[in-house]
């Protein structure tokens, strides 16, 4: 079985203390990152994560050591890839920072797992492993509904279904932001350069705290991805590993026989392959 340093990305991109929200903000969109690694300043001692969800959640903290999470889990290079897999999915997290000797020297993320899982064989499917309340939307639902209803869940994700509630869609947290935003609005946001706000996949829903839904009048279906791409209940782990892998999600609706929504498979989900086959 591989070690984690043999999957892990060495030397990750970090954010220091003391330094502020929109600091953390820039390093992420410049980088395509949705959290990164806290370190010191003084001796680059880890300190904490923060991601976009912890910047919404304190929208109104400046200062980065308020807002990122302290005492994160952390992981050595040593350890295996099925103990990195358990971690991430039973905590349900999405970075685990590896440490030696108090040092951070790499992260590991459930895409570095899944890059392994994906050309493992195993019995699981995907129906062996949902395991958090799915969420689903009318595609009619104004966006002021579904911001509230991802904040009240605490949920990024939400299979849209149509009148006849058929599935016609999927919206994530990927898809609140709108491409058509002005330097002003970059400014609120923190970012220094107005042109990397066209990368969605990397902006926060903390923007949603402002009045930018609440005074629009489109509804879920002009900002949902139509026709998502799904799996059955029976599809394998390593099936549901690859198409995660390739085509970059992070969740996947799942159908039954008669292509009704069960459920949400989600991408530390998918690490019980690796947990399950170790146990």
């Amino acid at each position: 079985m591989k070690t984690v340093a043999d999957i892990m990305t060495p030397a990750p991109i970090v954010v220091e203390v003391p330094g502020s929200r929109n600091e953390a903000i820039n390093v992420m969109v410049r980088n395509n990152l949705t959290g990164v690694p806290v370190i010191r300043a003084s001796d680059g001692k880890l300190m904490g994560i923060v991601s976009r969800r912890d910047i919404f959640r304190k929208f109104d903290e400046e200062q980065l050591s308020l807002i990122m999470k302290k005492d994160c889990i952390t992981i050595g290079p040593d350890a295996s890839v099925a103990e990195a897999a358990k971690i991430l999915s039973g905590k349900r997290i999405h970075r685990l920072p590896v440490v030696d000797d108090g040092r951070l020297i790499g992260i590991i993320t459930p895409t570095d797992i899944l890059r392994e899982i994906r050309g493992m064989k195993t019995d699981m499917t995907a129906e062996d492993v949902i395991c958090t309340t799915c969420v689903t939307v009318w595609e009619g639902d104004p966006m002021s509904y579904l911001v509230n209803a991802f904040r009240i869940s605490d949920t990024v994700a939400a299979p849209v279904l149509d009148s006849q509630g058929g599935l016609c869609g999927i919206i994530t947290d990927r898809d609140l932001f709108s491409d058509q935003f002005t330097e002003e609005d970059a400014k609120k946001l923190g970012v220094e350069d107005a042109k990397l706000i066209g990368l969605r996949n990397v902006m926060p829903l903390f923007y949603t705290s402002t009045e930018m839904y609440k005074t629009n009048d489109r509804a879920v279906r002009d900002y949902m991805v139509k026709k998502p791409i799904t799996v059955f209940r029976k599809t394998s782990l390593s099936e549901v590993a690859r198409l995660m892998v390739v085509n970059d999600f992070g969740q996947v609706p799942v159908h039954g026989t008669k292509d009704e929504i069960v459920g949400m498979i989600y991408d530390v989900d998918v690490l019980r392959a690796i947990t399950g086959a170790s146990e």
